[in-house]
């Protein structure tokens, strides 16, 4: 092997100078919040675009599940490709890719341009996110640089979902939805402009497995489709049978070809390592609770208390603050002293008390004495979850595997999400039918012929099962407390 094909650590290169690392974390910030944040930074937009582009009811949701089927299908094979062709180069041409296919989405004549762009995205920004965490490890020293790094990216994974949905009904309210797309093409150039200042992470020579790439792509993003479809059509649904079926068998050929593979794209040690495990099976099912938590939200904010998108969007400022002060700030500073389940246990805690609050949400709840403060204690617990567990993940792990380790954390967080939002709204559309039949077509009969008293009896209905959603949601995050508890078990949260 030449001196040049050796990772960057091994070649002994040392760190930027301390008047580039600032500006070198903004740059990789910046990125992996444009690309968490598209996640869902069109969902309060869909009703604009749909009036503006004329498409289908049925259509619609492909606007959001193109981008979320892409990017979680392909995160695996994206972290792979920056451990073995370079996380920089890999980078940066993620980030070109996904630069232009914003730009496509934004000036999108139809709906089939749309979805094809929106997929665009969120298959660069598999490419794009993993090696994110790659650079940030080889761009600052171990110690307390890098552990402050880890933290703004951390932040940023939290942070990222709730400030799309604010970005998203602030931009489509003051100018439309285009913009919701084509702000990134500007942010994108900039960044990157602003690679430059990244220390490159190396790259380890030797080729992608390929059986693996199609498998593992395949089988996930059919796993995540099947779930997707399920909650819309129904878990019965024999076309989400049948990709959840094949979801699994594209799967179990996955595992079973990574253990006899050379060059494997998910090597099998990864998981081999007991703390590492029990992070990524915390964070499922924290993006699992997490994401469920957004949608029924914006459902109470939107339809029950009648708030505009772009007040529904500034109504989320509580949740995102605590999860970038929590994240940023607290969590790094916690998780160099004190063992990952010492911060995460209790953080999942004060989350489970702040969700048992929002359960008791009525129709005419405060904002300022009671979803704000609930939001805030919720997303102050999740913002110390993100920063330890990534560094678990991370620490230790061979730098050959950190693109992929980063990859399998964020498919684990995806696959959860997508597990949420199919689950729990059936559970709370069944408690709300249970206080009034049919209590959502209730609800719209009573906007439309302006009937008072049937709306609201069907707001109590309708907030009664979120109510019982937002208990399952402490149960799943319960659940994550005992996991990290039991399960991760190292003292001190080393990084490789």
């Amino acid at each position: 092997m030449s001196v040049e094909d050796r990772p960057a650590a091994a070649r002994g290169a040392t760190p930027p100078t301390s008047g580039h690392q600032g500006l070198a974390l903004f740059v990789l910030a910046t990125a992996q919040l444009m690309i968490i944040l598209d996640s869902t930074i069109m969902n309060i937009a869909l009703p604009s675009l749909q009036e503006d582009l004329g498409i289908d009811s049925a259509q619609l949701a492909w606007v959001v599940t193109a981008y979320v089927l892409a990017f979680g299908g392909l995160l695996l094979i994206g972290g792979r490709a920056g451990d073995i062709f370079g996380r920089l180069r890999v980078f940066r041409v993620g980030l070109t890719v996904f630069t232009l296919a914003s730009l496509l989405g934004g000036l999108a004549p139809n709906e089939t341009v749309l979805i094809a762009a929106r997929a665009l995205q969120g298959a660069a920004g598999a490419v794009v996110a993993p090696s994110t965490l790659a650079l940030i490890v080889a761009t600052f020293a171990e110690g307390p640089a890098r552990r402050r790094a880890m933290g703004v990216y951390g932040s940023m994974n939290g942070v990222g979902s709730t400030l799309g949905l604010l970005l998203g009904g602030v931009l489509t309210a003051s100018l439309n939805w285009r913009w919701v797309l084509l702000v990134n093409v500007p942010i994108g150039i900039a960044v990157l402009a602003g690679t430059r200042l990244l220390k490159d992470a190396g790259h380890n020579p030797g080729r992608l497995d390929v059986r693996g790439a199609v498998t593992g792509t395949m089988g996930l993003t059919s796993l995540v489709y099947g779930i997707t479809r399920g909650g819309d059509e129904g878990w019965g649904d024999p076309l989400t049978i049948g990709a959840l079926l094949l979801g699994a068998v594209l799967l179990g050929v996955f595992l079973a070809l990574q253990r006899s593979t050379p060059q494997p794209m998910m090597p099998l040690r990864l998981l081999k390592d007991r703390d590492r495990a029990g992070s990524y099976a915390t964070m499922m099912l924290i993006g699992a609770g997490m994401f469920a938590m957004y949608y029924f939200l914006t459902l109470y904010m939107q339809q029950i208390l009648g708030w505009s998108a772009l007040r529904t969007g500034l109504s989320y400022l509580p949740l995102s603050l605590g999860m970038f002060v929590a994240g940023g700030f607290v969590a790094p500073r916690l998780a160099a002293r004190f063992p990952t389940r010492a911060v995460t246990g209790p953080g999942l805690a004060l989350s489970v008390l702040g969700v048992l609050w929002l359960a008791t949400l009525t129709p005419d709840s405060s904002y300022a004495f009671h979803l704000a403060p609930a939001m805030l204690v919720t997303s102050l617990g999740l913002g110390l979850c993100f920063v330890p567990l990534t560094i678990r993940v991370v620490g230790s792990v061979d730098p050959r595997d950190t693109g992929i380790a980063s990859g399998v954390l964020q498919t684990t967080t995806q696959v959860g999400g997508a597990l949420g939002l199919s689950l729990l709204p059936g559970i709370a559309a069944g408690a709300a039918d249970d206080r009034l039949p049919a209590a959502s077509e209730s609800f719209f009969r009573a906007v439309a012929e302006d009937d008072g008293t049937l709306r609201a009896r069907a707001a109590d209905a309708l907030t009664h099962g979120y109510g019982q959603a937002f208990l399952v949601v402490a149960c799943l995050y319960a659940v994550a407390m005992v996991t990290v508890l039991a399960a991760v078990t190292a003292r001190k949260s080393r990084q490789s």
